[in-house]
């Protein structure tokens, strides 16, 4: 099959290649009348856009770069997966996606400016932090999501995981729980240190009970969730309900329950945090709390063709509050 060019386009149209590279970038040149014979011929004739071609005459790649604090642990598969996925269907049309890490680009040469027409970084750390003021430096229009940051110059999308946690614990206690067990998410995750923190000012505040022995530290994994809680349940005595800082480790604290013969919720009754596709069809499903991930990573995009087309007018910040998800995982204990 012949490739169609710009030049197919123009001997059909009897005009020149100049006119019809105009009229299909919409430019104020071309009539509007011939803008329409053009671009109809270019869709009856099959007319792809080479985009490398493209990009070379307006000095672009096309690509944008999506950094995660890290790749290889403490990051979710299935918080991965979802970002990309959403941030795939988000972007405009002609653009594709460059995952990498900012731990691994931290420790090689970092990223030139003319790699990447944009970059989305996916914050978990404060220590995200110069590598967000390198790629402003190199003047690459950014934006950060999942982490509130300080400066005010860059678009920042997030959600209030403090807000968060606090509606689920006390979801807990109103459904009569007085006993909890916590596990807490990666070390130097901002995500995890608000989570923990809202935790401690919950029990503080109602008075509930958290024994030292009903206290482990996760990855955010399922197998951290998993080994967490079989060891919590090899106490001399187990909580009622056990808050995992995230569902993939709620998952694994669940499976762990099942290997060692506990029910969900009949003996024990568990909350996570996220609200990941998997979660309604978990046996039993579970309750949680819904980070809104989809309006996260749409209002990132959104923010960032607007930096990428000049049009931005101002700098947007938009802390967003979770929403309660209310399951089948935790038993009503009042009387």
């Amino acid at each position: 099959m012949t490739e169609v060019t710009i030049r197919t386009i123009a001997q059909r149209a009897n005009v020149s290649h100049t006119t019809v590279s105009r009229a299909l970038n919409d430019s104020p040149l071309v009539k509007e009348e011939t803008k329409r014979k053009i671009r109809q011929l270019a869709d009856e004739l099959g007319y792809v856009p080479n985009l490398n071609a493209k990009g070379l005459v307006e000095n672009r790649s096309f690509l944008i770069g999506i950094f995660f604090s890290e790749l290889d642990t403490g990051t979710s598969p299935s918080f991965l997966v979802d970002v990309i996925n959403r941030a795939k269907v988000a972007l405009p049309a002609g653009y594709s996606l460059s995952l990498d890490s900012i731990e691994s680009l931290s420790k090689s040469s970092g990223i030139s400016r003319h790699q990447y027409d944009g970059a989305i970084v996916v914050s978990q750390s404060r220590h995200d932090d110069a590598f967000i003021e390198m790629l402003i430096k190199q003047g690459l229009p950014v934006v950060v999501l999942n982490r509130e940051i300080d400066r005010q110059d860059v678009p920042n999308f997030a959600t209030n995981d403090y807000l968060g946690t606090e509606k689920i614990l006390e979801y807990a206690i109103r459904m009569g729980h007085q006993t909890f067990g916590f596990i807490q998410g990666a070390t130097d995750f901002v995500s995890a240190a608000d989570r923990q923190r809202a935790f401690e000012d919950v029990v503080r505040t109602h008075q509930v009970t958290v024994k030292p022995e009903w206290r482990k530290r996760g990855t955010y994994l399922p197998d951290s969730g998993y080994e967490a809680m079989r060891a919590i349940l090899g106490a001399s005595t187990v909580p009622t309900c056990i808050f995992a800082a995230n569902d993939d480790m709620a998952v694994g604290a669940m499976r762990a329950c099942q290997d060692l013969g506990y029910s969900i919720p009949g003996d024990i009754s568990i909350i996570g945090y996220d609200d990941m596709s998997y979660a309604k069809y978990l046996i039993p499903r579970l309750t949680t709390v819904r980070k809104p991930t989809d309006s996260i990573v749409k209002d990132g995009v959104a923010a960032l063709t607007q930096l990428l087309d000049d049009s931005a007018e101002k700098v947007t910040k938009k802390i967003i509050v979770p929403t309660l998800i209310v399951r089948d995982s935790v038993k009503d204990l009042r009387d």
